[in-house]
């Protein structure tokens, strides 16, 4: 008596990553992610490639996870891939103290996000339209 197979939650043209625990905050995040949103993942990963931030490098590293699981689990061509999803989650958040003037203490907080990457196959002759 096996646990019942799941249904995917995903239409069979999309594919996902998702990298957890990034250590940034889900505002900064989302300033990257909104970046890629919507673009073919060719232009996508070029922008990430020359953009300032520092956690464009894992945003990369997530987008081409996205585009592996569609290509190798998937079957999905990469060419016809856009970035269908960019979703940032909020994590936990670690509590530190920075020590003040006075023998007092300042409150520091230090977040962590998650982020989620939704790839979809779209046909060519529908971009062109």
């Amino acid at each position: 008596m096996g646990k019942k197979k799941h249904e995917r939650s995903l239409s069979e043209s999309e594919a996902k990553a998702v990298a957890r625990n990034i250590r940034v905050s889900p505002q900064k995040l989302n300033l990257v992610a909104q970046l890629i949103r919507g673009k073919k993942v060719a232009a996508a990963l070029a922008d990430l490639e020359f953009s300032r931030k520092r956690i464009a490098r894992d945003v990369r590293k997530c987008l081409q996870s996205a585009i592996a699981n569609a290509e190798n689990n998937h079957d999905l061509d990469i060419d016809d891939l856009i970035v269908a999803q960019a979703h940032v989650g909020k994590g936990l958040v670690m509590k530190r103290f920075h020590a003040r003037a006075r023998g007092r203490a300042g409150r520091v907080e230090r977040p962590f996000s998650h982020l989620t990457i939704v790839v979809r196959q779209v046909e060519a002759e529908a971009e062109a339209a």
